[in-house]
Parts: structure tokens; sequence; C-alpha cells
């Protein structure tokens, strides 16, 4: 067998994603590199295809609008009666090409279409950020719309549901396709009719939620085919009351962040369930919680987000609430109302994970910084919040119905997705969900510059530089975003540019309206804005004029993400469809993310760098950051394995139900 030189890998590794591999090279490729050899040639058959596709342009190419609107009806029939081949495939794929040109003005690229066929085998495209992910969706879908099933496309917020809905709706409706879009103060009518087009724009919150609402209509019927048969019968049976007409195809935008980071958050549909005595209990609690002492009275796991009574703390507890009767009689309710007050005083902070709206608490969601008012926190959290902060308590609500997302994606007859961060969670995608992932290499080469990272003793002078840091950037002329991971750190940063003098736009929770907006202008000359994590995903940042020959966008990091993933998508905002742009890392020894999972090492290096002021060099400083994030993905990673395992035991328990 040949073999392959080691210092040829990555030369061989690009060379394949576009073209053939050397003949007899195969099976040593497979042997010297193994699964990421597999990738790459998952791309490689993916960009063959899409020769394919483009050697058919000019045959559409020369077609009047009424012949090809014709050759889509003709498709649409074809697709509609399962009688279509790969050909018949590659051929639509060519048309819906041609129709994006004269619809819209843009024609996807060959690795665009490669993209579109990794969609439509039913697997994960990784295409970098700026890629065109949005306008590659348009032909597997239109495919799907086509086969009459109906087909789902999920994107992260309502915005983007409807903006893609209309933008690529041109497309599907000159195809002989019906497009509508579902957003979150749809009434139910509106979203029947929604869910009956060919092809259903809508958040994954939203589309999970009807699942549920729908599951509720169904009552005890074991499905819909006992449900209509029920009502043939008997009258009612529930269906005529359902959303969706059932879960066929969907294809998830930013995958990683739905069906990762997102994975085991449990949606679910309550009711209004009034106790006067407990909502007391709530304020009670927060009252008792002032008075125990941390690490005397309890002690705080902040890794795993725990907090937990000592001894002695149960002893205080004891004499605290001796006089209270009513539901503090009993020493574990007494002790879980406590546990829970603690858990809302020590490990939720306003402006990182809550904020107070119009005389409530409204939720930040951690991985996009958007609020989210129509969620709340379970098991009484939400309430030791509340009173924690002194706003009115709503009484804790009951459970309905509730589904993971995990378990609802998987659901789907045919699932795929798309993303820019990938590869880090592809054994993931594959054990839990078995979508395989394909990377699909950039139109143009990639033109980033990722500067070593600087590590600071201290927040205040991590804060500190990166005020420099920007002043400097922004003398030049190029355009800067900073990444932050809560409202809290974005607004400090915000104060620290005023006091220098520095224009900005902020982008976080509390401005959430204007998220699109502020994102499309961050490349504009000189422009600084300060964004929470990945809020205005989804947006294109386009450079302003000169920007690219000063270096185009800027990006700083303020601090290390829980998952590198997250770290490389906030990165991915520059340089995007070739442009120039550079990304840094600007983090402290007292960032969270070190703090919680290497807390004794951080503070040893803080403590041992603290009196130089300065950035630190040491490669092991350097490592405590990879070795925190590692821990990080370990635990988030467990924490999912652990849902999948209740999720399979579910469909054991239930299977009679005849629900997956």
């Amino acid at each position: 067998m040949t073999v392959i030189p080691s210092q040829t890998w990555r030369a061989l590794e690009m060379q394949t994603a576009i073209e053939p591999l050397p003949k007899g090279l195969d099976a040593a490729w497979d042997a010297a590199v193994g699964y990421a050899g597999r990738l790459v040639r998952r791309s490689r058959r993916c960009m063959r295809r899409a020769e394919n596709v483009l050697a058919l342009e000019q045959h559409f190419s020369g077609f009047s609008s009424a012949k090809l609107r014709q050759a889509a009806l003709e498709m649409r029939e074809l697709f509609r009666c399962s009688r279509d081949t790969a050909e018949d495939v590659d051929r639509g794929f060519a048309l819906v090409r041609e129709v994006a040109f004269r619809q819209i003005g843009e024609r996807p690229f060959q690795v665009q279409v490669a993209g579109a066929f990794a969609l439509d085998a039913g697997c994960v495209a990784e295409m970098a950020t700026g890629e065109g992910k949005t306008l590659a969706a348009t032909m597997p879908v239109t495919v799907a719309g086509w086969r009459g099933h109906g087909c789902h496309v999920i994107t992260v917020n309502d915005y983007l549901a409807k903006r893609d809905a209309e933008w690529m709706g041109q497309i599907y409706r000159f195809c002989g396709l019906s497009v509508a879009f579902v957003e979150q103060e749809m009434s139910a009518e509106h979203r029947r009719r929604a869910y009956m087009a060919d092809i259903t724009y809508c958040t994954n919150k939203e589309v999970t939620a009807d699942f549920l609402r729908d599951r509720l209509a169904l009552g005890n019927s074991r499905d819909l085919s006992s449900a209509l048969l029920d009502g043939m019968v008997h009258g009612g049976g529930g269906a005529d009351r359902l959303l969706q007409r059932g879960l066929n195809y969907a294809i998830v935008d930013e995958a990683d962040s739905i069906l990762v980071d997102e994975a085991v958050t449990p949606l679910i549909i309550s009711g209004e369930a009034p106790n006067a005595e407990q909502i007391e209990s709530f304020s009670q609690a927060a009252g008792i919680a002032e008075k125990l002492r941390s690490d005397v009275d309890y002690r705080v796991d902040r890794r795993y987000r725990e907090v937990e009574l000592t001894d002695e703390g149960r002893a205080s507890l004891t004499e605290l609430v001796r006089e209270l009767g009513g539901v503090w009689s009993g020493s574990r309710r007494a002790a879980e109302l406590v546990s829970q007050a603690l858990t809302a005083k020590e490990l939720y902070l306003h402006g990182k994970h809550y904020l107070t709206v119009d005389g409530k608490i409204v939720i930040v969601d951690e991985f996009t910084g958007r609020m989210m008012p129509d969620r709340t926190w379970r098991d009484g959290l939400h309430q030791a919040i509340e009173a924690k902060e002194g706003v009115e308590i709503k009484p804790p609500k009951g459970t309905y119905a509730r589904v993971s997302f995990q378990r609802f994606f998987r659901m789907y007859k045919k699932l795929s997705g798309m993303t820019g961060t990938a590869s880090e969670a592809s054994s993931e995608f594959w054990q839990i969900y078995r979508l395989a992932v394909v990377p699909i290499p950039t139109n143009r080469p990639c033109a980033r510059k990722n500067l070593p990272g600087v590590v600071l003793p201290s927040e205040d002078l991590k804060w500190e530089r990166i005020v420099r840091e920007i002043s400097r950037i922004h003398g030049i002329g190029r355009p800067v975003l900073v990444g932050t991971r809560s409202v809290r750190a974005s607004e400090h940063l915000s104060d620290l540019l005023d006091a220098a003098g520095l224009e900005h736009q902020v982008l976080n929770a509390v401005y959430h309206s204007q998220e699109a907006q502020i994102v499309a202008q961050a490349g504009q000359p000189g422009k600084v804005t300060v964004a929470t994590n990945m809020a205005g995903r989804g947006t294109d940042i386009k450079l302003g004029k000169e920007v690219a020959k000063l270096g185009g966008l800027h990006v700083i990091a303020a601090e290390p993400n829980e998952s590198a993933r997250i770290d490389r998508q906030l990165y991915g905002r520059c340089a995007r469809q070739g442009d120039p742009g550079s990304a840094q890392g600007i983090f402290s020894l007292e960032d969270e993310v070190v703090t919680r999972y290497v807390g004794n090492s951080a503070a040893y290096f803080a403590k041992r760098y603290a009196k130089a002021g300065a950035a630190i060099s040491s490669p092991l400083v350097r490592g405590i950051f990879r070795l925190a994030q590692s821990r990080a993905e370990r635990l988030a990673l467990r924490q999912r394995k652990s849902v999948l395992k209740t999720d399979h035991w579910l469909d054991e328990q239930l299977g009679f139900t005849g629900g997956r």
C-alpha cells in the first residue's frame, strides 16, 4: 500500500476537497487520516455532483421565463409521483439555480450546490460563515416541496424565519410551491395554514410548541390515525384542531446551536396553578437565604451549578423556620425551598442570566444573548429569582406536556442541518441524530488573520487592554466587533468606551429589536459594535467602502466561551467570502470559564503575575484555558447524553402509545 508522507496530508486534504484523489491513494488516504479523511471524501463526492449541476447551467439559461416555469411545474409532478432519480435531482437543482438568478439576482456557486447535496442526503453541511447557507438550502427545500409532504426550515428567531420566507419565497413560488412562516404572535388558524404550505419557515421553539399543542389536542388518542378514526365514529377526536400535518423533513439552520447547545432544553406547555401559601413561601425562603452564611451554612459548586446545605446550615434552617409552620413544617420541603433560594442568589445573576423588564423577570439566552419572554425556569427557580429581585411572584405553573429539542428533532422522518461550525461536534451529531458532517470548502480562500490570544491577570486589566485595542484599530478607520458573554459585560464595556470618548453601538438582549440593523452596519468604516455572544447570527456583515484596503473587520473575543466551537463562530463573523479580516481573544484569569473549571490553577497564576500587570506569555497559562474549555465541553456532553438516555427510556416505556 502506498504511504502518504505526513507533510503532504494537509496539501492532499485541500486538493481532495475539489478534485479526486490520485489513483491508488484511496486506501492509503483512509488509513492515514481516518475519520478526517472520510469527511473530506464526503465533501469531494458532493463537489463532483455539483459539477454536474453547473454543467446544466447553459441548458436552462436559454429558457424563456414561461418555459422555465413550465419546466418547474413538470418537475413538481415528477417528484410528487415519486418517479424521480438522482439525475432528476441534479436537474432540479440546476433549474433552481437559474430561477434564483432570475428572481433574486443570485446564482449559487459550486460550493453552495455541494452544500445543497449534503442537505438533501440528510447530513450536516459545514459551510463557513458568509458562504450563503440560506441560498444553498433553497435547492433541497424546493425538491422537498415538490415531493408534497411538507418541509420545515428551522431558524433561530422570528426575524430570520420571516425574512428568509419572504426573500427565498420568490424562488419557491416561481417553482409552483407555497411558502409561509410561523412567528410567536400568530393565531392558531394562521399557524394551521402556514403548516399546510409546501415550505414552512419557523423557529425551533415555535415548531416544538405547536407539536406539543397537537399532542394535547389528540388527548387520549394514541396517534393521528386513531384520532381520525375516533372522529369518524364518535365525532370530535381532536384531529380538526391540529396545527401540523406531520414531521416529514426539517432543515435546521445554525444546527450546532439548536441540535447541540440547546439540545437538552425542555420545551413545556403549562397552565396556571395558583397557590397563595406557596407564593408566600418563596418570599420567606429569600429572606432566610440572606441570613445563611456561605462556606459555613452552605457550599456552592459553580462547575456543576449546585448549592448544598451543610449540617450546620440545616441546624440553622431548623431554628429559622421553627415559628413559620405550614409548608415549613417538613424539613425536606424547607431544605428544597431554601436551596432554590440560595441557587437564585448565588448562581443566577442579573444582566447575565436574566433581566427585569416592566416588573417581570425575563430570561436571557446564554448562547445568543436574546431575551426569552415566553420562557420560565421550572421547579420554583423562577419564583425564587422573582423573590430575590423583589418583583411580583407569579404562581408556579402545572406541566401539561414537555419534550426536549433533542427528542423532538429525532422524530422527523428526515433531518439535515447547516452551520459554520460542526466538525467539533461531528461525533455527537452522529451518535444522537445519525447525522454525518460534510465539510464544504469556501468559494474563495479565507483571508482571516487569527492573531495570538492575550491573557491578563485580572478583569480590570483585560478591559483596559480591550479599550486600548479598540481605540487603536478605530483610529486606523477599521470597524471592530467585540463579543461578550453577558449583558452585564457588554454594558460595562459600553461604559468604558463612553468614558474613553469612543462612539459605539451595543447589541444585547436590551436592544434585541434592532439586532439585524446593528449587525448589518458593523462592517462600516470606524464602526465599533459590542455584541453579546452570537447575537445577529444569520445577518451578513458587509464591509463598507475602502474597509477591505484597511484590513477589514476586526473581531475581539472578550471572554472564552465554554466551547471552542462558539469562539470559532464569533471569529467567523469577519473575513467572509474572501474578504480580509482579523480576530483575537483578549482574556483574563478571572473570566468565568477558567474560574469555574480550573479555579485553583487560575487563582495561582493570577496571584503570581498580578504585580507585573502585563500580558502573560506562559504556555502553561494558555494551556489552562484549553483545559477549562475541554472540561466544560465534557460536562455539557455528559448532560446531553444523560437526556438521551432518558429519551430512550421514554421511547421504550411509552412505545405502546404509537409515538416515537
